[in-house]
């Protein structure tokens, strides 16, 4: 085997280096590193000082501080494991060989397959100590190997470049086409839209009147229903509330906890993120953070090659695809965890220590249909302006009275895109997510409740940022919108199989939620114009509308505020935040902004459907150290 493997690296792409004989001991990377005078005692230790669990690898660490460069480690790792290194730019891999282990193997493990030399395959390797476990394995696949040393980023590069897109396609196709929207077509190439689109345009040009009042009447009968669920909610919400849960003991039995948070142009949250996941008290020996980062995103990447990651946190890259959506870096990421509980959170959130105790905790006395667990979301920053604070109002009342009730009533929730945990193996068998959807989060709860399964909320608070600038907020709400609508046109491709999977109740209940929300924002305008008639205004709907429909209007909208500022005050009061209730009385006015992301959700929806409107995180971000 000696022999052999000097044979095979005797060629131009690999770079000799003293290699340690077979059976000799190896030194610690640090001493080797104090032994070569890379690096002084006090560069050692001062990398040590960090806590344990912020603590990343030594040479992470001197890296990240530029006090040693990568070619030293490669290097020093080498000779310490007897091996050499090599160039794989000029040492392609074998598509067959790749093949015969799986290119997402070969990506978890940090290796990939070159060549056949005579009766032993060249591997390039970047962490020989996670190979040792698994060469056994890759020996009764491939015969006897003989290892080389290359940079991790070389070795995702030669993979993505040759199976890139097939692990791509395999992200956005995790589930039958009838249950995805990734078979929804732009306007111009739907002609049953587009010959819909121009009979409403000219019925409105032949009786304006008629179709105003049409709409009038689907307004008021959405509203009705939408008031209708909010008190049912709100009563199931007050009858059983929710209660801290309790941690699971800290022992040997706690399962391993796989957390994915999705990056996308996130170059300065590394060092916040790491210091808030690692305030979560579960042990780290069973904890798997994983950093999903898309491969064309260089600034991330190159910020986390940088960063002092700790042991227990590792960067996933997400090959290049037909969409670049989170729910596809979340199904790639998927492939890779290794816990049989998952957790989603945000690049900007700070969820509470306690919480993944009280995840497990809770999945441990819920019933086997139990898939998911949805945390409560709260923001740290409810003082910055106006659209901050009542972003949060809004959030406490969702979160703490409105999605409680929902799923105590047994409806579909609709789940929040962070500070969600699912149980892997329920997850797997709906498919994961829809990597077309760009409200994964509420298309995921409705296809959990299809499949037979159920959300409970869980009394834990994670913080993050509100999204609190004009622009961006209409960019964000538009987005969600646009989810929800395409949401529920693609549930409703087969509306009497939903209505037996969901029952009666659900489906009504989803039905308000997804369409009758949406259809509020889209035809608000409409309503908001009735406000000149008291100014002593001409409208013309006014004057043909009967007028027991004017006064069921009228006593609709008087009982809507009603019922929102009851759920306003509520909410807010159930959180820690001191904010005036007379912020409440302006929700009315936040509101009615969504009306422009409404429009701008239906005009993305015909012309750019998969379009994810990046929400830039971290301006704020400081403001949750300081709580």
């Amino acid at each position: 085997m000696a022999r052999a493997e000097r044979h095979i690296f005797a060629d131009p792409g690999i770079a000799p280096v003293p290699v340690t004989p077979r059976g000799a001991r190896r030194r610690a990377i640090g001493v080797e590193l104090l032994c070569r005078g890379l690096v002084s005692s006090d560069d050692i230790v001062q990398a040590l000082a960090r806590p344990r669990r912020e603590a990343g690898r030594l040479t992470d660490t001197l890296r990240a501080r530029g006090l040693i460069q990568e070619r030293d480690v490669l290097e020093i790792t080498a000779g310490s494991w007897g091996i050499q290194t090599i160039d794989l730019a000029s040492a392609l891999p074998d598509p067959r060989l790749v093949a015969a282990i799986g290119p997402l193997t070969c990506l978890m493990y940090g290796f990939v397959p070159l060549r056949r030399a005579g009766d032993v395959t060249v591997i390039a390797l970047s962490r020989p100590e996670e190979f040792a476990a698994i060469r056994p394995t890759v020996e009764a696949d491939l015969g006897p190997v003989v290892t080389a040393l290359a940079p991790e980023r070389d070795i995702i590069a030669a993979i993505h470049s040759r199976y890139g897109p097939d692990i791509a396609r395999q992200s956005e196709t995790c589930f039958p086409a009838s249950e995805s929207c990734r078979g929804w077509v732009k306007l111009h190439r739907a002609p049953r839209a587009m010959a819909v689109l121009l009979a409403a345009v000219v019925a409105t040009l032949i009786a304006p009147i008629g179709v105003g009042l049409v709409l009038l009447g689907f307004s008021l009968c959405s509203l009705i229903l939408i008031i209708g669920l909010k008190l049912l909610a709100m009563h199931a919400a007050f009858r059983s509330p929710m209660h801290a849960a309790p941690c699971a003991p800290d022992d040997d039995t706690l399962p391993v906890f796989s957390i994915i948070v999705a990056l996308y142009r996130e170059a300065d949250i590394a060092a916040r993120l790491i210091q808030r996941l690692a305030r979560l008290e579960y042990p780290i020996d069973r904890l798997d953070v994983i950093l999903a980062v898309e491969t064309e995103d260089r600034v991330t990447r190159d910020a986390l090659a940088i960063a002092e990651l700790p042991a227990w946190m590792r960067v996933v890259v997400v090959p290049k695809g037909a969409v670049r959506t989170k729910p596809r870096a979340l199904n790639h990421a998927l492939e890779f965890c290794r816990g049989s509980l998952i957790g989603i959170y945000d690049a900007e959130d700070a969820p509470d220590p306690r919480q993944l105790l009280q995840v497990v905790a809770q999945f441990r006395a819920s019933a086997p249909e139990v898939a998911c667990l949805q945390g409560i979301l709260d923001y740290y920053n409810p003082r910055t302006n106006w659209l901050s604070r009542c972003f949060t109002v809004e959030y406490s009342g969702w979160f703490r009275l409105i999605l409680p009730g929902i799923a105590r009533l047994g409806l579909a929730v609709p789940l929040g895109g962070t500070t969600l945990f699912l149980r892997r193996d329920l997850l797997e068998r709906v498919g994961g997510w829809d990597a077309y959807n760009v409200t994964e989060d509420a298309d995921l709860g409705i296809r959990l409740a299809r499949h037979g399964f159920r959300t409970e909320m869980i009394a834990t608070t994670t913080e993050e940022e509100a999204n609190c600038r004009p622009l961006a907020w209409v960019k964000q709400r538009s987005r969600w919108i646009k989810g929800y609508l395409m949401t529920w046109a693609v549930h409703m491709r087969q509306p009497r199989l939903l209505y037996r999977q969901l029952g009666p109740r659900a489906f009504l209940g989803f039905q308000i939620m997804f369409i009758g929300t949406s259809l509020q924002f889209l035809l608000a305008p409409l309503l908001l114009s009735l406000l000149i008639v008291p100014l002593g205004l001409h409208h013309p709907l006014y004057d043909a509308m009967p007028r027991p429909a004017m006064l069921l209007m009228t006593v609709t909208f008087v009982i809507c505020e009603g019922v929102n500022l009851a759920i306003g005050v509520v909410g807010l009061t159930r959180t820690r935040h001191r904010l005036s209730l007379w912020w409440v009385a302006t929700m009315s006015v936040y509101f009615s902004l969504a009306c422009l992301a409404a429009y701008k959700a239906v005009f993305e929806i015909a012309t750019k459907p998969f379009f994810w409107d990046k929400t830039r995180h971290g301006i704020f971000d400081h403001l949750a150290e300081k709580r």
